[in-house]
């Protein structure tokens, strides 16, 4: 990491992710100054109930992302279903119907390669509990453009082949406990 100030925060989270959202996000007081950015591996033929059920636990904004959407401070964004999230380099989100990415839309690595792109040194990422290797490729980029890449212990993950797969990626990534990770995100808007 260059000491960059952090501009953002990518979260990748599949099987378990719900959970493990659950210890992190509430921890965001009212005024935290970043935006975060998040895919969960979602069924394409569902609604996305995430927003409404993190709405309802955090003191921060929580929304669906919409395509050409500046990012704002403070502000939690899902990517909607059966959309992959991307960052554009003038900092604003777009939406893609493209295909399947690690079997998945929207896909973990899609996100944080683009937010990488976007942000270089001034974003980390955050890749916590699931079933396949989604994640640990955008992990890898975000860590190679000078960013932070923060891993679930895969040890106390409810699934533990993604955060692994990450670790294999970008051995660099700090290993946490979800508190931990909760506790550092915390800081990072502080910084």
């Amino acid at each position: 990491m260059t000491g960059a100030p952090i501009k953002a925060v990518a979260i990748g989270a599949s099987a378990g992710g719900v959970q493990a959202l659950s210890r992190i996000l509430p921890s965001l007081p009212v005024g935290y100054p970043l935006p975060v950015l998040i895919v969960v591996h979602v069924p394409p033929d569902r609604n996305n109930a995430l927003v409404a059920l993190f709405q309802s636990k955090c003191q921060v904004q929580v929304k669906e992302a919409e395509d050409k959407e500046p990012v704002a401070p403070g502000v939690v964004y899902f990517a909607p279903s059966d959309y992959h999230l991307l960052v554009e380099a003038d900092g604003s989100l777009s939406l893609s119907s493209d295909e399947l990415v690690n079997h998945s839309r929207p896909s973990i690595d899609v996100l944080l390669e683009s937010a990488a792109d976007a942000f270089g040194p001034a974003l980390t990422g955050v890749v916590l509990t699931g079933a396949n290797d989604d994640g640990a490729a955008g992990l890898k980029a975000i860590m190679a453009a000078g960013g932070g890449g923060v891993v679930e212990d895969p040890g106390e993950a409810y699934a533990s082949a993604m955060p692994a797969a990450s670790l294999r990626a970008a051995p660099s990534a700090q290993v946490m406990s979800l508190d931990e990770i909760a506790a550092y995100v915390l800081r990072l808007g502080t910084a």
